[in-house]
């Protein structure tokens, strides 16, 4: 079935913010992390980036492939913000076109392709050099979707917590949008 945007969705162009502080990949209490900002595009379609720091190499000067496939991972979930979906990443396929240096700003683009009941499939590139720059990576993935008692079963209880007692709506929501 054709993804359809859901009415309350972020407007094109709408910075999407961390689902949660302490999440590598879009946390801005991470001190290591991506800290990787997305924005709602046209559709089921975001558009991110980050810059790879000396904390994110593999080889020397080089990030890791992890780290990019974390960086993938964190914005196809993020799509699922635009559907106001609670899901989890079930499959993630990853390919490795061109080396990343170190300082370097990877643009991403992605977008859902298709939903099957509780399925989410969808897409993302990384490219170098600019948003119409060189593919370095890309990535198809499989979200399920899933209900808060996925995250409340098993993640420790004080973050559950309080998560749930943060008294601003949209971020107690967007804490359990995405993989936990």
């Amino acid at each position: 079935m054709k993804p359809v945007r859901h009415p309350d969705a972020p407007a094109p162009g709408e910075l999407l913010g961390a689902h949660y502080g302490e999440c590598f990949g879009c946390g801005g209490e991470q001190p290591h992390g991506l800290h990787l900002e997305a924005r709602a595009g046209d559709g089921v379609s975001i558009t991110a980036e980050f810059t790879v720091q000396p904390a994110h190499q593999g080889a020397p000067g080089l990030a890791h492939g992890g780290v990019l496939a974390t960086a993938l991972d964190e914005t196809l979930g993020s799509l699922n913000w635009l559907l106001r979906t609670i899901a989890v990443t079930g499959r993630l396929e990853t390919d490795f076109s061109r080396p990343v240096p170190v300082g370097t700003v990877l643009y991403l683009e992605a977008e859902v392709t298709a939903v099957a009941g509780r399925k989410i499939y969808s897409s993302a590139t990384g490219r170098i050099g600019g948003p119409d720059g060189p593919v370095a990576v890309r990535a198809d993935a499989l979200f399920i979707e899933v209900k808060v008692d996925h995250f409340i079963d098993n993640g420790r209880p004080e973050e559950i917590r309080a998560a749930m007692d943060d008294p601003d709506q949209v971020r107690r929501a967007r804490a359990f949008e995405v993989n936990p």
